[in-house]
């Protein structure tokens, strides 16, 4: 079996060593978040407790990790690398939090995935569109008839001056980030305004930012669905690529297109067939063990900002975040990833259609729109042309030296998490670190680099 895991980890560092373009979703700006002080060590608790073990096989990147801990840039990092039906390799260092009594982080520890939400939402959306209850060009004014007179922004960054869109909003457009809608992480001036006034702020930070996001924010998806239509889009729908909020309005248009609550769907026809046990839109109060906590650094000096002895994912939010909500764990995502890899099918069963998972990850921007990453903080340029697909980028073409290869699909997460699926060469891959900003420490370029020196050492063989 080692010899033959050997084998997989040679195609699959080489495929790594172009997740440096994976791309990522900045952490909330507006409000600007509170730093509470550290709170007191939590006594280990569950599979996260356990001692962390060196990687034998790839010990370059247990090095990287081990000296990212060491040297103090970030308590504990997780990563989760497979090829294939071979047994899932996880490398490992430090703990959850700050602190010698904090659990060692593990496969099993929990961690703010943010905006890798969108990959799973962009998933569940397809499995409607697999149902026949949705079309990838169906308007959503179908769903939400708010949206059938939207208006388009004449200057979005300085006035709401707006003119009648010539376009409706479709469902491909949502799920591409070709609708038109703004973002609150980057909207700016009286859009920026009118978003917090109306509570279109779909993200949870810390226990203080939160009590004020929900003295206006809404309190059901349709109810926000509504808000968002009642806003002018930066652009005319179908027409540009711009970040947005288009993954949560997908969560609202999921509940009415199922008939159930939009967490409800994800959980029965994702979450549980797949065996991700470990994956939250809040997490129990008997998981809190597990829980790592959050830090924002303000240059090289970290601090505390949403503790995970008092996290505000220990409480429900005002409804589930498609964009930016979950909690998961390496072993749990790696298992998301891995049905992706196989084609919809994980340990026999049958989660969606190949041909619907292949959909999925296929390029389904609007013809000429295209993608070219978002600006700073995602880890550096684009090493290749790329689309976007449901929830998440695409390669369109090999990177030069063929890695990251065509039909490579993957999207990160504000707090530094990063997850590539390659589904020619059935790679895969987690990383779950826990700060903001994404970039801090360069993790899109480290880890490739370190993985391609395990690479040489296991070929030299």
């Amino acid at each position: 079996m080692r010899t033959h895991w050997i084998g997989g980890t040679a195609v699959l560092l080489v495929f790594a060593a172009g997740i440096g373009n994976a791309q990522q979703a900045r952490p909330a700006s507006q409000p600007r978040p509170t730093v509470q002080p550290a709170p007191q060590a939590q006594p280990a608790a569950g599979p996260a407790a356990a001692a962390s073990v060196g990687n034998p096989l790839l010990p370059e990147t247990q090095k990287l990790f081990n000296n990212l801990v060491e040297t103090g840039k970030m308590p504990g990092i997780v990563a989760a690398f497979g090829v294939g039906d071979m047994p899932t390799q996880y490398v490992v260092a430090g703990r959850i939090a700050d602190g010698a009594q904090a659990p060692s982080a593990g496969p099993d520890s929990l961690w703010r995935i943010y905006s890798m939400t969108k990959p799973i939402t962009g998933i569940a959306a397809m499995l409607l569109v697999e149902d026949g209850k949705i079309s990838l060009d169906d308007p959503i004014s179908k769903y939400f008839p708010a949206f059938a007179n939207m208006r388009v922004l004449t200057s979005p960054d300085a006035s709401l001056d707006s003119v009648p869109a010539k376009n409706p909003i479709l469902i491909r457009h949502l799920l591409t980030h070709s609708a038109g809608l703004g973002y609150n992480i980057s909207a700016k001036g009286p859009l920026l305004q009118e978003y917090e006034r109306r509570g279109i702020v779909p993200v949870q930070v810390n226990r203080q930012t939160e009590a004020k996001a929900r003295t206006t924010r809404p309190t059901s998806l349709a109810e926000f669905a509504n808000r968002v239509a009642s806003v002018p889009l930066i652009a005319e729908p179908g027409t540009k690529w711009h970040y947005s909020i288009g993954l949560d309005v997908m969560g609202a248009v999921i509940e009415k297109a199922s008939g159930m609550p939009f967490d409800r769907f994800v959980q029965t026809r994702l979450l549980d067939p797949l065996g991700m046990r470990s994956t939250y839109w809040s997490v129990p109060a008997s998981e809190v063990g597990r829980l790592s906590t959050n830090y924002v650094f303000v240059g090289d000096n970290r601090a505390p900002i949403d503790p995970g002895a008092t996290s505000v994912y220990l409480t429900p939010p005002s409804f589930p975040y498609g964009g930016a909500g979950l909690v998961s764990s390496a072993r749990d995502y790696d298992r998301f990833l891995h049905m992706l890899a196989n084609g919809g099918t994980l340990d026999g069963r049958q989660v969606m259609k190949a041909e619907t998972a292949a959909l999925a990850m296929s390029n389904l921007l609007p013809p000429g729109v295209t993608f070219g990453g978002i600006g700073e903080g995602t880890g550096g340029a684009m090493s290749a042309r790329m689309g976007f697909g449901a929830g998440g980028s695409v390669y369109l073409q090999d990177a030069p030296g063929g890695t990251p290869s065509k039909g490579t699909f993957g999207w990160g997460g504000a707090a530094g998490t990063i997850a590539w699926v390659d589904p020619v060469k059935k790679a895969r891959g987690t990383v779950m670190v826990q700060y903001f900003p994404a970039e801090q420490w360069g993790l899109r370029q480290s880890v490739p680099a370190a993985l391609a020196r395990d690479l040489q050492r296991l070929t030299a063989r």
